[in-house]
């Protein structure tokens, strides 16, 4: 079996059966393309037991993923008795030691949450460390060991593991609202989408492509890293593609060029905001890092933001470069996102891009660049990809 502990859902109170229930969904989901399986809840736990043994290893990988999940276990189940928990500890211990070597040291680790059981947890401990002990010398650290070897006496199931797996954290996708995330092809904001979606938000993704100015290639660049995202999401994410060639080309022709990137924002914020309503999302995201580019000053992000009538959340507003950089590597966006095909975001820069954008001027200069037209019409153009 393998063995699933709750994260944050511990707290939730009288609202933990919805985050619960959720939960087993997104579970049920993330097996879904392996053979069967059954899942149970107990102890405050879930448990799942795969038909086929040879599947375990690919199930644990796939369930590190599961949003909601502080850790999990592959472990045995064995009937509550002593001399049976040692027995299964020592083989645990001894496939461990086949697969991963010999450890420095080992401690066992009991709980008993079965108060019926005769044995208290530290006396539970102290005889299936013997029974260990006994048959293969490992020294015992009870402060740092190399080995930890669990023990869990429960009311419906008594299992035994060694070591555990990081789980995904955060809440259940669907605990929190849908959001549409503002996805380019660099590194920021697909780490924000999984942000998000830690927090229990299902995300759907809006891109802004400029044909010819960005290539089909900068297009599956941003179509591989909407497939990457669906992956963490445990239901469909769709991607739209929004056609910006026109709008940026208004703003290159009619607009001062130092305002150019605050301008083309304002207008995606439009447009975005738009394409969330349609699709019931109930905030935009973005990749924004506070002061990381000229574009991303308090003040810049006031006027992007003051054209929008639904929330803007920027879950990277506070990290730096390396820090975005080390989740990106660890969520696998990383490969792709580093692929040198251009943003529309990155067409039509100025040397000297402004850092203090004023809403006053930028409202006297929007009317004469007549963007509503153009906004339609990339409304109306959208292409929606399913993944």
């Amino acid at each position: 079996m393998i063995v699933l502990r709750y994260g944050e859902l511990f707290l939730k109170g009288a609202n933990r059966p919805r985050f619960e229930s959720l939960l087993r969904r997104n579970v049920e989901r993330a097996l879904g393309a392996l053979s069967g399986h059954t899942l149970a809840r107990a102890q405050g736990r879930l448990f799942v037991t795969m038909a086929d043994a040879s599947e375990e290893e690919a199930a644990a990988s796939c369930l590190a993923r599961v949003f909601g999940l502080a850790s999990l276990s592959r472990a045995v189940s064995v009937e509550p008795d002593l001399e049976q928990i040692g027995a299964a500890a020592l083989a645990q211990v001894e496939a461990h030691v086949e697969r991963h070597g010999r450890p420095a040291s080992f401690k066992v680790k009991a709980r008993r949450s079965d108060k019926q059981f005769p044995v208290g947890s530290p006396e539970i401990g102290r005889q299936v460390g013997e029974v260990i002990f006994e048959a293969t010398e490992l020294p015992v650290d009870l402060k740092n060991p190399g080995l930890e070897v669990g023990v869990e006496v429960g009311v419906r199931s008594t299992f035994i593991f060694t070591g555990s797996i990081p789980g995904a954290g955060g809440l259940p996708v669907g605990a929190s609202g849908r959001v549409a995330l503002l996805l380019s092809g660099g590194l920021d904001s697909p780490v924000a989408g999984y942000l998000m979606q830690k927090r229990g938000c299902p995300v759907e993704a809006v891109y802004f492509h400029s044909p010819p100015y960005t290539g089909e290639r900068a297009l599956d660049k941003v179509q591989q890293l909407a497939a990457r995202m669906a992956t963490t999401q445990g239901e469909p994410l769709r991607l739209h593609v929004v056609k910006f060639t026109a709008i940026q080309e208004a703003v290159r022709d009619g607009a001062p060029a130092e305002l150019a990137v605050v301008l083309y924002r304002r207008s995606m914020l439009r447009i975005a905001s738009r394409l969330a309503l349609s699709s019931g999302a109930l905030a935009l995201a973005t990749g924004e890092n506070l002061g990381q580019v000229a574009s991303q000053t308090l003040e810049n992000m006031a006027c992007i933001q003051a054209v929008c009538d639904i929330p803007v959340l920027r879950p990277l507003l506070a990290f730096d470069k390396a820090e975005t950089i080390a989740l990106a590597r660890k969520i696998g966006t990383y490969e792709l996102s580093i692929l040198p095909y251009d943003d529309c975001c990155s067409l039509f820069v100025p040397k000297h891009p402004a850092t203090k954008a004023r809403q006053k001027t930028l409202l006297k200069v929007e009317p004469r660049l007549a963007l509503e037209p153009l906004e339609d019409a990339a409304v109306e153009g959208v292409e929606v990809v399913g993944y």
